[in-house]
């Protein structure tokens, strides 16, 4: 994560009434914690373990990976930052998977934003041919989640 983002999500921790901050993703972990108006944080990178030290060191920067060929289609962005969930709820059967025909209006996704369940809907007929997200992950606004052809 870069060090400008960890501090901007520090400073809004400090300003605000909230006193826990846990963020997740495939690689990363950060999470402040408020104690009586004094902020610690912890980061770490999964599942590399880092070697003890005295002060956060930035991992070096490493070539992006090229981005896989995309099926061609209409890409179902996201309408809102939040949590993408491909199922109403945990252990049920996902909404689609690829290869689902889906018709204009059928929910394909949820994104969870400030804890409320908002249904993502298809917005043409047509036929999943990519689902781009990972279920529980976070996605921020105009994302791509599905491709739709």
């Amino acid at each position: 994560m870069d060090l400008r983002k960890l501090k901007k999500l520090i400073d809004l921790v400090e300003e605000s009434s909230i006193t826990e901050l846990e963020i997740n993703d495939a690689e990363e972990k950060v999470r402040i914690v408020k104690h009586g108006g004094m902020v610690s944080h912890h980061y770490s990178m999964s599942p590399v373990a880092t070697p003890p030290t005295s002060a956060v060191a930035a991992a070096p920067a490493e070539a992006a990976p090229a981005e896989p060929e995309l099926p061609a289609g209409d890409a179902v962005k996201a309408p809102m930052v939040g949590t993408f969930y491909r199922a109403p709820s945990p252990g049920a059967e996902p909404y689609v998977e690829v290869g689902s025909a889906v018709k204009a209006g059928d929910t394909l996704c949820i994104i969870e934003a400030m804890k409320l369940l908002n249904e993502i809907e298809a917005e043409r007929s047509g036929t999943v041919k990519a689902i781009l997200v990972e279920n529980g992950q976070p996605v921020e606004f105009g994302e791509p989640l599905f491709i739709v052809g």
